[in-house]
């Protein structure tokens, strides 16, 4: 088969402790799946059904990398996850079903650009520009679970320069794992190489150029991510940067 010019290279992340790569096919996340982060969201969880948004497989970041502040925000936030690999597919999975389509888990961090969320959700417009960017689904290595176990508990924390800023426990998921897996299955059938990101605790913030960001998931270790300075934007062909207005 030819193409008009050359397919992008496969998106895949880290295992840890092998030379092998994890080939990425989709990114779902997990919205308001924490109780308390849904509260200081605005939002009801008691009320709120989970739902789902999706992060383009090349937006994936390693450990370790740079990722530059990006550009049309001026509210960056950090968001610390349980990442889920999805390694046997299946569509309609039962919960009883679901740990036993997962190959491994990693950490995972969900970059956001708050003020252009926001504005979506108020607006009732998806939520494409916040959280679809590129370079944002900082992931780290997978672990197997032949190795780690399925993980449903433990403590999840992010740090900012040394300063906590999220502390919680895997257990406090409105929606644990399995749940997770068996709701998404109803409505599309997964694959191997899908990643969920399962929500993230309360706590979120800003973060600004300079700032290094580290997440720790009990038993899994630790992702760590530098703050870079805004890339040079591209010519607008004329048109003056409209500049994001900060909704927190």
């Amino acid at each position: 088969m030819s193409y008009v010019f050359p397919p992008p290279p496969q998106a895949a992340v880290a295992i840890a402790g092998r030379d092998a790569r994890f080939p990425v096919r989709r990114i779902f996340c997990v919205g308001r799946n924490y109780a308390a982060h849904a509260r200081e969201m605005g939002k009801d969880p008691d009320r709120d059904p989970p739902f789902f948004f999706t992060k383009p497989a090349d937006a994936v970041v390693a450990d370790g990398d740079t990722v530059a502040y990006p550009p049309d925000t001026d509210n960056f936030h950090y968001e610390a996850e349980l990442v889920v690999a999805i390694g046997t597919g299946g569509r309609a999975i039962a919960a009883g079903d679901a740990l036993t389509h997962v190959w491994g888990y990693a950490i995972g961090n969900d970059l956001t650009r708050r003020d252009l969320q926001l504005k979506a959700r108020d607006e009732g417009r998806p939520w494409d520009w916040g959280k679809a960017f590129d370079r944002s689904a900082v992931i780290g290595p997978l672990h197997p679970v032949a190795q780690t176990g399925h993980i449903g508990t433990g403590r999840i924390s992010l740090s900012v320069n040394g300063v906590l800023r999220q502390d919680s426990d895997l257990a406090k998921l409105i929606w644990s794992v399995p749940e997770i897996i068996a709701i998404l299955s109803q409505s599309i059938a997964l694959a191997p190489g899908d990643l969920i990101m399962t929500g993230t605790p309360e706590g979120v913030g800003a973060l600004v150029p300079g700032d290094v960001c580290v997440v720790a998931i009990a038993g899994l270790g630790e992702l760590r991510t530098t703050i870079g300075e805004p890339a040079a934007e591209p010519a607008r062909h004329g048109l003056p940067r409209q500049p994001a207005k900060g909704v927190l």
